[in-house]
C-alpha cells in the first residue's frame, strides 16, 4: 500500500465483466495502491449522468462488495450451497417433526375414550366387561369422561410421533447412505425402526409417566399437569419422571421396528408390483393436477390398512412389556420393585393373562390410531412439501 488518498472516478466500461482499473483518482476516503486492478465482482462504479450543460461531466460513488472475485469463485460458492443447504434442512426438519406432531393430534384425539378405557384395565386393574365399563365412565363422569387425560396424552404423544416418525426417516437414510443401496432392505428397516423407537422413549417419557399418575386412583387431586409434576419431584425426585424407562425401551424398540418394518415393507411390496408401478407412473404423468389425497403413493385406503396391520402387530408383539411399564410408573418410593420383581409379581397375582390385560380395547385403540396416524402424516408431508431425509 503506498499510502495514496484515491477515490475511483468514471472507471466502469461498458462491459460489465472487464476489470476496473484504478488510474483516474480524486482524493476521497478508499485507499487503494495506484495502478491496482480489482475484478468487477468486487468494485463496481456507479455512474450517475448529469444532464445539465453546466455538468463537468458524470458523478459517481463505489460500491465495494466483497463476491467472489475477492474470495475466489469456488470457495464462494460452496460457502453459499453451504448456509442455502442448513436453511432448507432445518425448516424441512421443522416441517417433518410438524406433521408428525399433527398426526399424533388427530389419530390420538379420535381414539381417546378407547385410549381411557385401556388404562382402566392396566393401571386400575379393571375386572369389568367392557360394556359394563363403558356404562360406569359414563355415568360418574359424562361423556367427557371418555377424554380425560386427553390434553396431557397429545402433550406427550405429539413430540413422541413426531420425534418417531422423523428419527425412523432419519435412521432409514442414514442407513442406505452408510450401505449405498439403492433401497432399504428389510433388515435395515427394522433396525432404524428400534432406533427411532429408543429415540423418542428417552426424550418423551416423563410427559407420558405424569399422564398415567394423574389416571391412576387419587390423580384427581393433583391439580392437573403443573401438579403433577411438582408432586412427584417433590415426594419422589425428578429421576421418578423416568419410572419405567428400562422397560420402555425394551418395548417400544421392538414396537419401532415392527410397526415402521411391516408398515414399510407392505409399502415396498405395493409399489413394486405391477399395479403400483402402473400407479407411480400415473402420478409422474399427472403431476402437479393431483390434489394432495391423489398424491398419497398407496391412495387412501390402502395407506389406512396398512397403518393398521403394522399398529397392531406392533401393539400385539410388545403389549406385556406395556403392562409392567405402567406397573412400575405406579409405585411409590416406599414399595418401590424393579422390573423383573414386577414381571414375577404381575405373573403371580393373574398369570400369563394378566400380561395382556386389556389388549382387547388396546387393539381396537390401535387399529383406528395406526391407520389415521400414518394417513395424516402421510398427508401432511404432501401438504408442507416435506423432502426426503
Amino acid at each position: 500500500m503506498k499510502g495514496v488518498e484515491v477515490w475511483m472516478r468514471d472507471l466502469v466500461t461498458s462491459n460489465g465483466s472487464q476489470p476496473v482499473a484504478c488510474t483516474d483518482f480524486v482524493n476521497g476516503g478508499l485507499f487503494l495502491e495506484s495502478g491496482s486492478v480489482l475484478p468487477s465482482s468486487f468494485a463496481s462504479f456507479v455512474s450517475l449522468q448529469n444532464t445539465t450543460s453546466s455538468s463537468r461531466g458524470r458523478l459517481g460513488f463505489l460500491s465495494v462488495t466483497l463476491g467472489q472475485g475477492f474470495v475466489g469463485q469456488n470457495e464462494n460458492e460452496k460457502v453459499l450451497e453451504i448456509k442455502v443447504e442448513k436453511a432448507g434442512g432445518a425448516l424441512n426438519t421443522t416441517k417433518h417433526l410438524w406433521a408428525g406432531a399433527v398426526a399424533a393430534m388427530v389419530s390420538r384425539t379420535f381414539v381417546a375414550p378407547l385410549e381411557r378405557m385401556k388404562l382402566e384395565y392396566m393401571v386400575r386393574g379393571e375386572q369389568k366387561h367392557l360394556i359394563e365399563l363403558i356404562q360406569s365412565i359414563a355415568a360418574s363422569q359424562g361423556i367427557k369422561g371418555f377424554w380425560k387425560g386427553n390434553f396431557v396424552n397429545i402433550l406427550r404423544t405429539a413430540p413422541f410421533k413426531a420425534i418417531n416418525f422423523y428419527a425412523y426417516d432419519k435412521y432409514r437414510s442414514e442407513l442406505l447412505k452408510l450401505t449405498g443401496n439403492q433401497e432399504t432392505t428389510n433388515y435395515e428397516r427394522f433396525i432404524a425402526g428400534a432406533a427411532a423407537g429408543i429415540t423418542a422413549t428417552v426424550l418423551c417419557i416423563p410427559m407420558d409417566t405424569i399422564r398415567t399418575k394423574m389416571v391412576a386412583p387419587g390423580g384427581e387431586a393433583l391439580g392437573g399437569v403443573i401438579g403433577a409434576f411438582c408432586h412427584m419431584i417433590q415426594t419422589e425426585g425428578f429421576f421418578s419422571l423416568y419410572k419405567g424407562l428400562v422397560p420402555s425401551i425394551i418395548s417400544m424398540a421392538p414396537s419401532g421396528a415392527v410397526f415402521y418394518g411391516i408398515y414399510d415393507i407392505l409399502k415396498s411390496n405395493y409399489l413394486h408390483s405391477p399395479k403400483g408401478r402402473k400407479r407411480l407412473q400415473y402420478m409422474k404423468e399427472v403431476g402437479q393436477n393431483l390434489n394432495a389425497l391423489e398424491q398419497m403413493e398407496l391412495g387412501t385406503v390402502r395407506t389406512l390398512i396398512y397403518g393398521a396391520i403394522a399398529g397392531c402387530c406392533a401393539e400385539a408383539a410388545t403389549y406385556p412389556f406395556e403392562v409392567v411399564r405402567r406397573q412400575l410408573q405406579m409405585q411409590v418410593r416406599a414399595t418401590k420393585m424393579n422390573t423383573a420383581a414386577t414381571f414375577i409379581k404381575i405373573v403371580d397375582q393373574g398369570g400369563i393373562p394378566a400380561l395382556y390385560a386389556g389388549l382387547t380395547p388396546s387393539l381396537l385403540q390401535v387399529l383406528p390410531s395406526a391407520a389415521i396416524s400414518y394417513f395424516v402424516y402421510e398427508l401432511m408431508k404432501i401438504a408442507l412439501k416435506v423432502e426426503p431425509e
